[in-house]
């Protein structure tokens, strides 16, 4: 019942670069996203020219939102004396630049770019519609949240907490205790998501109720989020001293957004009840 994990995050190394896992996981996830989107687009008679500019938006979001997400939720006191390393893929040491890459980026962070990307490319131009990407990426997302977890596992990072008992991963790499896969136990999880999001997108008609689709994503996402935390180590020291840790404060308002996007087609017949 026990896993030993120490699989090499590395596929290759030349000089100072590698290729990871993460990375192909986390491309991979992205590009199959933008092909779902696209087909999404072209079966509605959407206009898919635009989305190149939306992709470019949402990718520059995602990577900017996700870590300054990290910087600022999770290791303000490092970066705060290290600003460079905030922008740059790689280290400033004694003996000179090391890459890193990106390491460090946080969902929250990501999801809240990705939205304010798509704000901005919107104020662009009045003929740009905000729910049509957003509900298109919300039946897309979940597979490429997926991958990214499944690049953790490879990764050996963010793991869970000892399961305590004679079952579960030792991650060799961090140390001989069996703890939970967290990981695996998000990256199933969204697999499922995106199975019963693709069944919506077909089956339904929601995707022509403006932002159910995308209110529906964040609602299961950032619920299964705040349960998920309960089995994962904290990403930061100072989470252990607050009764709940920072990814389940940051889920709250990405669920009451979501739940707000589900419901608003019933607020609004309140409001019309109270006239």
């Amino acid at each position: 019942m026990i896993i030993n994990w120490n699989i090499d995050p590395e596929i290759i190394r030349i000089g100072g670069f590698s290729l990871r896992y993460y990375s192909l996981l986390f491309a991979g996830g992205i590009y199959f996203a933008y092909l779902i989107v696209k087909k999404i687009y072209e079966k509605n008679s959407l206009d898919v020219k635009k989305l190149e500019s939306i992709s470019i938006h949402v990718f520059i979001g995602l990577i900017i939102g996700a870590r300054l997400g990290h910087c600022l939720f999770y290791d303000i006191a490092y970066y705060s004396k290290h600003i460079t390393e905030i922008f740059l893929p790689f280290a400033i040491t004694d003996s000179g630049f090391n890459f890193t890459g990106y390491q460090g980026l946080s969902s929250h962070g990501g999801g809240i770019g990705i939205i304010l990307s798509l704000f901005i490319w919107k104020l662009r131009s009045a003929e740009n519609k905000l729910f049509p990407p957003l509900d298109a990426i919300a039946v897309a997302a979940p597979l490429t949240a997926a991958c990214i977890r499944l690049g953790n596992f490879m990764n050996s990072e963010i793991i869970g907490e000892p399961t305590g008992g004679t079952w579960g991963v030792i991650f060799s790499r961090v140390d001989y205790i069996p703890r939970h896969p967290g990981q695996l136990y998000e990256s199933i999880f969204y697999f499922y998501l995106f199975v019963i999001m693709v069944f919506l997108y077909r089956k339904t008609r929601m995707f022509s109720e403006n932002g159910k689709l995308f209110g529906i994503f964040l609602t299961a996402v950032f619920v299964f989020r705040i349960i998920i935390e309960t089995v994962k180590e904290n990403q930061s020291s100072f989470e252990s001293a607050m009764p709940v840790n920072m990814g389940q404060i940051l889920s709250i308002p990405f669920i009451i957004a979501g739940l707000l996007l589900i419901f608003r087609d019933k607020i609004k017949w309140f409001e019309l009840k109270k006239k």
